[in-house]
């Protein structure tokens, strides 16, 4: 053999080492890369639009030319929804019920992955069913409020007390693990156990006292017909207000959630930081539960993040992720609970966990070998 030939053929040797080693695994790490932060994009866009289906609903109530407005533009999804329809064969994507229900669910999937994310790796998930338990005995206080003061008792006006109620629990929920000696999660389950208690003595002598329109056992279970308006519009500022306090305080998030100690010792306000956290996760719940309901709302802020950990090799990766499964299941389970006439939480959360049981299939491995970067 020739030198220039034994040459030639240590190159094709490098070249295909190359393909198949190295090169090959950093080509496929940036496919990967792209397509999640395509479908971020898409899911920011669908997030956006969704936005916007709320702001067409709220300027229809307005008289002159923002009624005007807001009639067509809403009108305009009311035709992408027959547009659907049409396609899977139903005729329920055009009515402003499930239109709301859709932008609810959208955006509630993208703000609870985000700070369900934080929850899971602090190992706080049970906060979250905590949380909702509060704000149920926040709607039933609600229901008291509202008869008491002859008001309607639309969802929307329930959803603002249970979020002040569910607000000031987490708050207590807070100093009472920062200033008990006990196990940390006794004073959550405790504040579980109490709420749920309140909200049933509550709604067992409110309903009788001061009738309202809505039957709150809706909220147990998630419904579209619950979803007013004024309900979607509650939920899109409270999407907005998460995702920018997620953006601005990302950098301490991260630090209390990965070395709280050291965040102590760098003297950062931790405290604060906690509180900023957990009233995040109150808000968050009472987003949700109209769409997921109090039984299933918990579902939404630890299920898509538990998958994404499967998969994730960083957190802001898991983030993109968590957020990614968070639509689909959010979107998969609409769909689904619409075409099959089934409660829209169930279907959520059902095609949340095929969706973690697939990431634990596929990943191999166990969660929490992940790079804070």
């Amino acid at each position: 053999m020739s030198q220039d030939t034994a040459d030639q053929t240590d190159e094709s040797a490098d070249t295909l080492a190359d393909d198949v080693g190295p090169n090959r695994l950093l080509s496929s790490g940036r496919l990967r890369s792209g397509l999640e932060y395509l479908g971020l994009g898409v899911t920011g866009a669908l997030a956006v639009a969704m936005l916007a289906l709320v702001v067409f609903d709220w300027l229809q109530t307005f008289p002159g030319t923002p009624g005007a407005v807001g009639e067509t533009g809403f009108e305009a999804y009311e035709s992408a929804g027959r547009v659907v329809d049409s396609l899977l064969g139903t005729n329920v994507f055009w009515v402003s019920t499930t239109l709301r229900a859709v932008a609810t669910g959208v955006l509630v999937g993208v703000m609870a992955p985000l700070v369900g994310a934080f929850l899971v790796h602090r190992q706080m998930a049970l906060i979250g069913e905590t949380l909702a338990h509060t704000a149920f005995a926040g709607v039933a206080v609600g229901v008291v409020v509202a008869g008491a003061l002859g008001l309607s008792g639309s969802a929307g006006q329930l959803l603002l007390v249970a979020l002040v109620v569910s607000a000031a629990a987490a708050l207590g929920l807070q100093w009472l693990t920062a200033h008990t000696d006990t196990y940390g999660d006794v004073p959550i389950a405790i504040t579980l156990a109490g709420s749920f208690a309140v909200a049933t003595l509550v709604i067992s002598w409110g309903e009788g006292a001061f009738p309202v329109a809505i039957d709150i056992r809706a909220f147990l279970f998630g419904d579209s017909a619950i979803i007013t308006a004024g309900g979607a519009r509650l939920v899109a500022v409270l999407t907005v207000v998460v995702v920018a306090l997620v953006v601005v305080n990302y950098k301490q998030f991260l630090f209390i959630t990965f070395d709280e100690q050291a965040a102590r010792v760098a003297r950062l306000n931790v405290g604060w930081y906690n509180s900023l956290l957990v009233v995040m996760t109150a808000v968050v719940v009472v987003g949700s539960m109209q769409i997921l309901g109090v039984i299933l709302v918990a579902g939404m802020l630890v299920i898509p993040s538990a998958a994404a950990s499967q998969l994730a090799g960083s957190f802001r990766e898991l983030l993109v992720l968590s957020v990614l499964f968070g639509q689909v299941s959010v979107l998969a389970g609409l769909v689904f609970a619409l075409l099959a006439d089934l409660p829209n939480g169930g279907a959520i959360i059902l095609a949340g966990v095929c969706i973690y049981l697939a990431a634990v299939a596929v990943s191999g491995r166990s969660a929490g070998q992940l790079s804070v970067h």
